[in-house]
């Protein structure tokens, strides 16, 4: 059972503070989606808005969740049944993970093995980009604490035809996913850890279409309104060769898309190493 954040919890300070990766379940705030007061449709601008316009026009509201580690449940998990998967024991040639070109030349063709590999069923992939996200004030991307799915049905096909437009027609009438791989560049995670919500908790109605402005085009995200009924885990002490894959997309199974955010784990400290991770989005075909 879940609480919103005004009940009183165990305040920050009297909870151990951990100097190594925190394991086990822990209850923690989550921010989940909250519609605009005025009524109208959400939307979120990716860079700067427009004179005048907010960056989005949408709240957040905070409940305290039980967050589950599937530490050693591993195998209980797959993109099929709950819309995530783990894999360990994964090597990489890219350690540096400071130049873009570099990325794209060493760890790309990695990943792209990766879910060859692995996903069930895949039988082509394209990699449309990847994002290094950073736990410092000063860092270009941080770790996103909001609940939310990186793409929606609409936005899913919008990406094939814009990233293949000339076999898109052909493609979409196959199967096709999206599937995001993380992992933690830096050692093991300490603070800022990623919950996942198992997909099969998760209700359509708890799915919310936000219009994603870029400059040149719209797309969609989904916030995501808590329900008492999800069920959320997180993977603790993540290393290097361990990755994450989340589903945010398949075509053949309307309920495979996972809820996801980086949370505050209060077992966390100030000695704690800031979280830095990758993800790497991927069009599966097959």
């Amino acid at each position: 059972m879940t609480t919103t954040t005004q009940t009183q919890t165990k305040s920050k300070s009297s909870l151990p503070i951990s100097r190594s990766p925190p394991r086990g379940p822990v209850t923690a705030s989550l921010s989940f989606y909250s519609p605009p007061s005025d009524g109208s449709a959400p939307f979120n601008y990716v860079e700067a808005p427009p004179a005048g316009q907010p960056q989005n026009n949408f709240g957040t509201i905070n409940h305290q969740v039980q967050i589950h580690d599937l530490r050693g449940h591993e195998s209980e998990f797959s993109l099929d049944r709950n819309a995530f998967d783990t894999l360990t024991n994964v090597p990489s040639q890219e350690t540096a993970f400071a130049d873009d070109t570099h990325i794209k030349q060493v760890y790309y063709p990695e990943v792209e093995k990766l879910l060859l590999d692995t996903v069930p069923g895949a039988q082509r992939i394209l990699l449309f980009d990847h994002t290094i996200r950073r736990a410092n004030p000063d860092a270009a991307r941080t770790p996103v604490t909001r609940v939310h799915i990186d793409q929606t049905p609409s936005s899913a096909a919008a990406r094939v035809r814009l990233h293949l437009p000339e076999e898109a027609d052909t493609l979409l009438e196959g199967r096709y996913r999206i599937i995001n791989v993380w992992r933690p560049i830096n050692g093991a995670v300490e603070s800022f850890p990623l919950a996942v919500a198992d997909s099969s908790t998760v209700r359509d109605e708890d799915l919310v279409g936000i219009e994603h402005r870029y400059p040149d085009r719209t797309g969609e995200t989904a916030g995501v309104k808590h329900n008492e009924g999800q069920k959320w885990w997180y993977w603790s002490g993540m290393g290097d060769e361990d990755r994450l894959l989340l589903q945010c997309f398949d075509s053949e199974n309307t309920a495979g898309r996972v809820p996801h955010t980086a949370f505050a784990d209060p077992r966390s400290g100030e000695e704690s190493k800031p979280r830095e991770s990758i993800e790497v989005r991927a069009l599966v075909f097959g």
